[in-house]
């Protein structure tokens, strides 16, 4: 299976292969989709949207969901009407969650004999059988290969003649779920890859250093150490967005719908006439955070590197004074994504794309690859 390694990094200096596609993200609660089109060498922004998920399972926006393949296939064909979108040559991403990725150390010997050795290598590192994953990896290439881990002598590093081999691997259930749905709506699509690829393609640009890309959903915080564009290691938290409306809702004695209105007007800024809600809201977000350093640490005392940055995607970021409160727990520099950079855009939308922008990196990152794809 192939999972486009080779595309992972940004798009910049690649010459695109189709003129028009549609990426699309589909979240625990919304799907994103932005049209980008192929104009002399470069990835034009032709059209975006995002309908929330919530509704269709009876609940509010905001909400998690877990949807039947039915009700997914529809949302998405909603969104397409409204949007006006008519393209279906689309590219998608599958969800971090039931996949499995890795970095692991191969001897460095012929590429055919490892076509051989990283199947029965890969079995150790996923915890299901084999014949229920589809798995694709690719060697890292030595010069965006991490620094050798702290307390490893270079010289028993070289002695030993490694490579180190990305390898991932997706539920053949979750493959058949986004070929019925690809069926459904009528969508020309290639084979999707795992939706952290679509976000190292479309917030890192051409960054080497190791950084981590923080995406909060709904339900879920995903983490991805990357390093040279290459991802290192990822971890999910199991707590996002939601959160923080479920611990408002409680605390202030107020429906879903109420609190994720509350949270998505004042967020971090404190809701007017009322006592304590800014603590309320920094609660679950301190938790997520902590987690987040915790991971973050190991990664630097595990390579003896400082990470540059912390990348924030997901519509859980948008939140008002999240980018603030973020910049106070954590000790290396924090910044928004922006993936509406690596397209061209209205200059009138510039303020607009780029606070909706780290909700939408998947979905460009999705796009800008099938952009790429022959």
């Amino acid at each position: 299976m192939n999972f486009s390694f080779s595309k992972v990094l940004s798009q910049f200096g690649k010459s695109f292969a189709k003129k028009r596609v549609v990426g699309i993200d589909i979240g625990a609660s919304a799907i994103k989709i932005v049209e980008l089109e192929k104009d002399n060498g470069r990835a034009l922004l032709k059209n975006y949207g995002e309908l929330a998920l919530g509704p269709y399972a009876d609940g509010v926006i905001g909400q998690a969901t877990s949807l039947s393949l039915e009700k997914i296939s529809q949302a998405l064909q909603d969104l397409f009407q409204e949007t006006g979108i008519t393209t279906r040559d689309a590219a998608l991403a599958f969800p971090l969650g039931p996949s499995f990725l890795s970095v692991i150390e191969m001897p460095d010997v012929d590429r055919r004999d490892l076509d051989t050795m990283v199947p029965l290598e890969a079995r150790k590192y996923i915890p299901v059988p084999a014949n229920e994953v589809q798995l694709g990896w690719q060697v890292v290439p030595e010069k965006q290969s991490a620094a050798i881990p702290a307390g490893t002598k270079e010289k028993e590093q070289v002695q030993q003649k490694k490579v180190e081999v990305l390898i991932a691997a997706v539920h053949k259930d979750i493959v058949a779920k986004y070929n019925e749905i690809k069926k459904r709506v009528n969508l020309d699509a290639g084979t999707p890859e795992i939706e952290v690829f679509s976000s190292i393609r479309s917030v890192i640009g051409r960054d080497t250093s190791p950084l981590m890309i923080l995406d909060m959903g709904a339900g879920t915080t995903k983490l991805a150490m990357v390093e040279w564009g290459i991802l290192r290691s990822s971890h999910i938290i199991n707590m996002g967005s939601q959160d923080i409306t479920l611990t408002l809702s409680k605390a202030l004695g107020i429906t879903l719908q109420e609190a994720e209105q509350a949270k998505r007007d004042f967020g971090l800024r404190g809701i007017p006439n009322t006592q304590h809600s800014q603590e309320v809201v920094a609660l679950p977000l301190a938790q997520i955070f902590s987690e987040a350093n915790r991971v973050l640490s190991n990664y630097e005392k595990r390579y003896n590197r400082k990470t540059s940055k912390v990348i924030l995607t997901g519509g859980g970021v948008l939140m008002k004074g999240l980018l603030e409160f973020a910049r106070e727990n954590f000790e290396t520099e924090v910044v928004m994504g922006d993936p509406f950079t690596r397209v061209v855009t209205p200059a009138f939308m510039a303020d607009t794309l780029r606070d909706a922008g780290p909700e939408f990196a998947v979905a460009i990152g999705s796009g800008l690859r099938g952009l790429q794809d022959a």
